[in-house]
């Protein structure tokens, strides 16, 4: 399969499946098998997953892309033993980011819901006009595209995660901000848009957000 067709959901997938790290293998850039040069596509949409881990505390690291042609077993087997020794260091996903096994989830939830959301942006900020590595790197690595995920990114993604973890049940501002390691005030600025969006409620009586379909 073209690593063009690997899509930021299967990484998520395989994160929250207990996978401690997703390395994926491709085609020497100018050596597409299927002559659509979907490596490209898929350089770009792992250096921006890795910046989306990173942003909800999870090691980049964890996701790594290699150009491995078939010819090259010696190559191969060598990336591989320096990848799994690289997450052994980090440790298990979540454990080696002092991260619970719940709140790993709902950040990787998070994630997922963001991902059409994401290529949205990517689709329409993110254009590369050249295919190189090197001007891949400089879009997606610059100061713009930082600049994109706190500006665009970050505060949806900040929801998401606040929604998905009153998926489990109300709670109140302090709570909310306590597990996902957010700011009060930025906690009580979301679910005031939520609440204007009709997406939580809040309880007078229980002082405790809740989704607004929950009992």
């Amino acid at each position: 399969m073209c690593t063009g067709r690997v899509d930021m959901n299967f990484v998520l997938r395989a994160l929250r499946g207990g996978a401690d790290g997703v390395i994926i293998g491709g085609c020497w850039p100018g050596e597409c098998h299927y002559v659509t040069e979907g490596n490209y596509d898929a350089l770009g949409n792992m250096l921006l997953l890795r910046k989306l881990l990173k942003s909800v505390g999870i090691a980049p690291e964890r996701l790594r892309l290699e150009w491995i042609s078939a010819a090259e077993g010696a190559r191969f087997a060598e990336i591989m033993s320096d990848f799994a020794g690289g997450l052994r260091e980090l440790g298990p996903i979540g454990e080696g980011e002092g991260l619970d096994a719940e709140t790993l989830g709902i950040k990787l939830d998070a994630l997922t819901r963001l991902v059409p959301f994401v290529k949205l942006v990517e689709r329409e900020k993110l254009r590369v006009t050249d295919k190189s590595e090197e001007a891949y790197g400089a879009v997606y690595e610059s100061e713009k595209t930082d600049r994109l995920i706190r500006g665009l990114l970050a505060d949806k993604l900040a929801t998401s995660q606040i929604l998905a973890l009153l998926e489990a049940g109300p709670l109140t501002t302090a709570e909310i901000a306590g597990r996902l390691a957010l700011d009060p005030s930025d906690v009580s600025r979301h679910m005031n848009g939520s609440s204007r969006r009709g997406l939580v409620r809040y309880d007078l009586e229980e002082k405790r957000y809740a989704l607004a379909g929950a009992t």
